[in-house]
């Protein structure tokens, strides 16, 4: 049924036996739902917990759309780490050239520096900064 025939379709009221706790219950929440009566919440109410139901009686349905959803969600987001990555890398390769263009360090200190760094790098869980490498090389 079209969301306009839902709105024209006739409404009726009837009795409605509940537990008092469960309409305090709607009390308090209908309008954090934005619904204009206590009515229109149970009414959302009912159809949410009918889909509910029906998604339970297609259970081999429901965990395959998930997963799928799921699926390309991760790979969209591995794609883009991995561009943001890719150009993070050309961009430090361009910055360690120009550096060693115009030092002169032996590999002997470079190893050494590596090794200080890794530890540095562990010791502060990946969270280092330029300014952390300005203050560890002024002591």
């Amino acid at each position: 049924m079209s969301e306009s025939n839902k709105r024209k379709e006739p409404k009726r009221k009837f009795a409605l036996w509940v537990k008092e706790s469960s309409l305090d219950l709607v009390r308090k929440l209908y309008k954090d739902d934005n619904c204009s009566s206590q009515s229109e919440f149970i009414e959302k109410a009912i159809l949410f917990y009918a889909g509910y139901l029906s998604a339970e009686k297609n259970k081999s349905y429901l965990p395959n759309v998930v997963t799928s959803t799921l699926k390309s969600i991760v790979a969209e987001s591995d794609n883009r780490q991995n561009r943001m990555l890719f150009k993070l890398s050309v961009e430090m390769a361009m910055m360690m050239n120009v550096i060693a263009a115009i030092q002169d360090i032996d590999k002997l200190s470079l190893e050494r520096l590596r090794g200080e760094c890794v530890k540095e790098v562990k010791r502060t869980n990946g969270s280092f900064s330029f300014d952390d490498a300005v203050d560890w090389q002024r002591g």
